[in-house]
């Protein structure tokens, strides 16, 4: 029997706990070969893309996730599971949740790996869905004393504090800039749909973390080559989206491309994460792909009495 899983359901059923270790065990199984995870592939169409993105559990699942970039008021991705066995259809996720969640659980992991162990203050530019879950995941990797939020829109900011307090119990506030959001934070959030920087590294203190989810293309980018060039270490979740991106990656061209590494091998040992509580580290999420999927088959297994 097909499972219909809803943005409501995913909301209620899904814990940032459970998102960071799903995503942990993805980018870990990436690394492994066991995920099987190529970079996206999108079809023109008049007036936007449609995206795909596939994955593949080797032995246990495969699946997909689709969205196009239309812009058109009530598209909704859709994220279908697959027994590796039967191939039979498990589960359908339709919304927006599971994939901003998926995203914000591997910004958990890039926080958890690369963050000072004693980081607790975080300032995020942003203050929609992305925004959100990047803080919500972060919250169960560290214990955050403070949130500050800056984004164009008065209102959003001051909901977006508000909602922090309320729901993470987190004390939180509304920022006047950028500049003042990120000013002394040891962890910073970029997530908005600007093409251009928001931020100047030059705010950043020593030892800061840096999410970014946002655009990071040569051609659009929400930070500029001023935070890659203050970086001592540029990580992301899939090197080869990163390169496959028209036009590829900031982080993926030179000079930075050979300083970039890759998240599930840091996190396998393989490679070095952070070495110095001074050092500047900037994690460049791409989403890898499948792990929408691997998301869908937690939550199905692990909620699938309530679901």
């Amino acid at each position: 029997m097909t499972v219909l899983v809803t943005d409501r359901e995913v909301a209620a059923a899904l814990d940032p706990a459970t998102a960071v270790t799903a995503m942990r065990e993805a980018l870990l199984a990436a690394h492994a070969g066991r995920l099987v995870a190529p970079p996206r592939a999108s079809a023109p169409l008049t007036g936007g893309r449609m995206v795909l993105t596939a994955g593949q559990l080797t032995g246990h699942w495969y699946g997909y996730r689709s969205y196009d970039t239309l812009g058109l008021p009530e598209s909704e991705q859709l994220v279908v599971l697959h027994d590796g066995r039967t191939g039979a259809v498990r589960a359908v996720a339709v919304g927006e949740e599971l994939g901003s969640r998926r995203t914000g659980g591997l910004g958990g992991i890039a926080v958890d790996a690369l963050a000072r162990p004693d980081a607790a203050t975080l300032g995020v530019i942003g203050s929609g869905r992305q925004a959100w879950t990047q803080v919500w995941a972060a919250a169960a990797v560290r214990p955050l004393r403070e949130v500050t939020v800056y984004s164009r829109s008065t209102a959003r900011r001051e909901a977006f504090a508000a909602r922090v307090r309320a729901e993470l119990g987190v004390p939180a506030r509304a920022a006047d800039s950028a500049r003042q959001a990120v000013n002394r934070r040891e962890i910073v959030v970029l997530a908005t749909t600007s093409v251009s920087p928001v931020l100047d590294a030059a705010d950043l203190a020593p030892g800061t973390h840096v999410n970014a989810v946002g655009f990071k293309q040569a051609d659009r980018h929400e930070f500029g080559t001023d935070l890659l060039e203050r970086a001592d270490l540029l990580v992301t979740d899939s090197p080869a989206q990163a390169t496959a991106y028209v036009p590829p990656m900031l982080a993926a061209v030179e000079p930075y491309a050979e300083r970039l590494r890759d998240l599930g091998a840091v996190l396998a040992g393989a490679v070095a994460g952070r070495t110095g509580a001074d050092q500047i580290s900037v994690f460049c999420s791409t989403g890898l792909a499948g792990t929408e999927v691997f998301l869908l088959d937690r939550l199905v297994r692990v909620g699938a009495a309530t679901i």
